[in-house]
């Protein structure tokens, strides 16, 4: 007989059809031990390859698919059998990183909440625009790889670089820095939480919660760090899976909707003194200004993230965060003093405005609509590519496997779909297709 031939393919990330659903699955459970995998798995797929040989050993033989089942019974090739079956095991193997330092940097102490007492006063803009960081930089997943600002590239990671944590902490450790409200409560920068103490690698997940995406509160805009690349879109509550299992937490150091209780815990990082920045600084405190900076707006003046040595970008950004304050003259100087300081650490003011193409000084006006005929099957422009770029850098870019480009196709109206259903809208008035008011918020 003629061997049969399998083709292996790689499933799709988003996909809810059973068969990329189950690949997916089976990948996860392919992790070694050393990398997360889970030990359960490395005994199944043994059983599965037995199966598959005594099967095509059977077909070889006459023997009917009636009668191997009879011979399995209960075996455990017959469980490996029962594990193929999508709807058997839904949840697939989320490995964890451990709590620790961020990258490069030495452990604080032995305790997985030594940071607790020490927590970082911040605002829920604050936590949101640095959650946006890593949408728009498309951060890849990873539990052993840290990005650029120290932080873990998985989704625990992920939280506690948004909660600006001095650490990288797990699903199960981030209660601790958080406060248990009920999900009616949620306000953009809390989080729901789902840890699974039986089984961390078994389905444990955390999200950030960026606002309701409809007027029932059924779906709720989502920032998660999850395969292939962090993302931002309209999720059901809580989660597309273990649901009723999340667990909702607001940061004990948010400052704003929360209670005295809580805001007392927190405590605000002391201004380092005006020697710590200017020509010839080189220190923590500088990175720290400049990630304060990029988060309240300024990362258009790094061409690199921020880093320990004082640059003209720093300085840059700095002063236009003052001057969007209103201060003028020695107020906005580009050097930090504890009014700024301050300012960057409690959230407080307002944000540097966004300038056209990322460049100081450019044009903040908004491009002229250029009509709903332009975003058409086959139709082609600059305008089309304009429109793909924004939606990168709004975080609705999911949908792209290449840069944006000129052509409109699937992925473009996929893209702007997911921003028009985060705006709370259905039906006509999200088909994907840009209209006036898509072009007006996509572009405010």
């Amino acid at each position: 007989m003629t061997a049969p031939v399998f083709e292996e393919y790689e499933p799709a990330c988003d996909c809810p059809c059973g068969g990329c659903v189950e690949q997916r699955r089976l990948l996860a459970q392919g992790l070694s031990l050393r990398a997360g995998g889970h030990p359960a798995a490395h005994g199944a797929r043994r059983a599965l390859v037995l199966v598959t040989a005594a099967g095509v050993a059977l077909s070889a033989t006459g023997v009917g698919a009636g009668e191997a089942d009879a011979d399995t019974g209960g075996s455990a090739a017959g469980a490996a059998l029962g594990t193929e079956r999508a709807d058997t095991d839904p949840d697939p193997a989320t490995p964890q990183g451990a709590s620790g330092p961020l990258y490069g940097r030495p452990s604080a102490g032995p305790s997985p909440d030594h940071s607790v007492d020490t927590l970082r006063v911040t605002s829920r803009a604050a936590i949101i625009n640095r959650a946006k960081l890593w949408v728009s930089a498309k951060v890849p997943y990873s539990m052993t790889k840290y990005w650029s600002d120290g932080y873990r590239q998985d989704c625990s990671g992920y939280v506690s670089m948004a909660w600006n944590l001095d650490g990288n902490e797990w699903t199960g450790s981030l209660s601790r820095f958080g406060t248990r409200i009920a999900r009616e409560e949620l306000q953009p920068g809390d989080i729901l939480l789902f840890h699974n103490p039986s089984d961390p690698t078994k389905g444990s997940h955390v999200t950030i919660f960026g606002g309701w995406s409809d007027y029932t509160h059924s779906h709720y805009f989502a920032y998660e760090q999850t395969k292939p690349t962090t993302r931002a879109q309209s999720t059901p509550m809580a989660y597309w899976n273990n649901s009723a299992s999340y667990v909702a937490y607001r940061y004990k150091g948010v400052t704003g909707g929360n209670s005295g209780a809580e805001a007392d815990t927190a405590k605000p990082v002391a201004f380092p003194g005006a020697k710590s920045f200017g020509p010839g600084a080189d220190s923590a405190d500088v990175t720290k200004l400049g990630r304060m900076l990029v988060a309240r707006g300024g990362g258009h003046f790094y061409s690199v993230g921020p880093g320990p040595r004082w640059s003209e970008a720093d300085r840059s950004a700095t002063k236009a965060f003052q001057r969007a304050q209103g201060w003028r003259g020695a107020e906005a100087d580009g050097l930090p003093g504890p009014d700024t300081w301050r300012y960057l650490v409690e959230g407080l003011g307002k944000d540097i405005p966004a300038t056209r193409a990322g460049r100081p000084g450019g044009s903040d006006a908004r491009p002229a609509y250029p009509g709903k005929g332009q975003f058409r099957p086959g139709r082609s422009g600059e305008h089309v590519t304009q429109l793909g770029k924004r939606l990168v850098k709004r975080g609705y870019g999911d949908h792209y496997v290449t840069d944006p480009g000129p052509r409109w196709g699937e992925a473009d109206r996929r893209n702007v779909e997911a921003f028009q259903r985060a705006q709370g809208w259905r039906g006509s008035a999200a088909d994907g297709y840009p209209g006036p008011e898509t072009w007006r918020r996509l572009f405010a």
